[in-house]
């Protein structure tokens, strides 16, 4: 009786060695979107210090690119864009011509069966640095934010894009886009919404990139409470009584309870932003010798998708990639 334990353990370590039990979950190319950065001018791409491997490209250079990540199996992509010319209304980014626009329609005509989700906010875009509309005391107004929102996810819509994104965390930002998009026979154009994004500090390295840092106050009266689990799934079944198509949670690594409770209480598909400061951190952290990156990204993303998520957003989505397509 004293052995038996032992002996078990053996056989069962032999069992697996054997694969004769399966690995429950395994992560796949197929399931990450590799978000980019969108920067003005021609045969560019700038190196964003704060996240090593990581850069910001002109349309040209974008799609050369988005070709190379196709090579390697990534069939989505999120688009971010970064500008100097901002006001108070950001304006340019419901501008046709803009640069958001410019680049989609680039890529349709250049690169070949890629799924083109756009970021729909304001952060990039306004002076304050703010997801909304800010008025004359400095609060943000809602109403006029989500007008803006909808002719944002129009104008992308128009140039070629299949999804948008609205992550500027505005209510009924969802149902205002959907109407947008509906009332001029986009109706086949997707929304995935950051349904449950937090206040969080995992952000700091992608402000920095896309010059989004709010010039005064913070984000914590329109994102979520890091503290509140509750609150994340009214937002989540709000959005898609909204008409939202995939939801989303954001950051992924701080907030995996939530991913492990949505995918449980909704029946749509669920995408997770593993977000810059995660991303940092473990560059950061390879840099000194501490940990074995490509193994510490391949845990980080097993566990999102173990924890539920469809869709895994992630700027480790080349590097990991190409891992994956070379030890396989």
């Amino acid at each position: 009786m004293t052995n038996f334990p032992k002996n078990r353990l053996r056989r069962l370590r032999q069992i697996h060695e054997l694969n004769i039990i399966n690995t429950e979950t395994i992560l796949s190319i197929e399931d990450l979107i590799a978000p980019i950065f969108v920067r003005p001018g021609k045969n560019t791409s700038t190196p964003i210090k704060s996240m090593p491997g990581i850069y910001q490209f002109s349309i040209d250079s974008l799609c050369e690119e988005i070709e190379n990540l196709k090579t390697l199996g990534i069939k989505a992509i999120l688009l971010f864009g970064t500008l100097s010319e901002k006001d108070s209304t950001g304006s340019n980014a419901s501008n046709h011509n803009g640069l958001i626009q410019t680049a989609i329609r680039a890529i349709k005509q250049n690169v070949s069966d890629i799924a083109i989700i756009t970021d729909v906010c304001l952060c990039s875009y306004t002076t304050s640095g703010h997801c909304g509309i800010i008025d004359a005391k400095n609060f943000i107004n809602n109403d006029d934010t989500i007008k803006i929102l909808g002719e944002i996810a129009l104008s992308h819509a128009e140039a070629g894009a299949h999804v948008v994104a609205p992550s500027a965390m505005m209510d009924g930002q969802v149902g205002a886009i959907r109407s947008q998009l509906d009332d001029n026979n986009f109706h086949q154009t997707c929304i995935m919404s950051y349904s449950a994004k937090y206040a969080s500090s995992f952000y700091g390295p992608f402000r920095e990139a896309s010059s989004s840092t709010p010039q005064f106050g913070n984000r914590e009266s329109y994102q979520l409470n890091i503290a509140n689990k509750r609150e994340a799934f009214r937002e989540i079944d709000a959005d898609i009584k909204e008409g939202a198509d995939i939801v989303m949670v954001k950051p992924a690594l701080a907030f995996l309870d939530i991913i492990n409770k949505s995918h449980d209480l909704f029946n749509t598909p669920l995408a997770a932003f593993n977000v810059s400061g995660e991303y940092s951190m473990v560059h950061a952290a390879a840099q000194q010798g501490w940990i074995d990156k490509n193994k510490i990204i391949l845990e980080i993303l097993t566990s999102i998708k173990r924890s539920g998520a469809n869709l895994i957003i992630t700027w480790h989505a080349k590097e990991i990639a190409e891992f994956i397509q070379t030890n396989n």
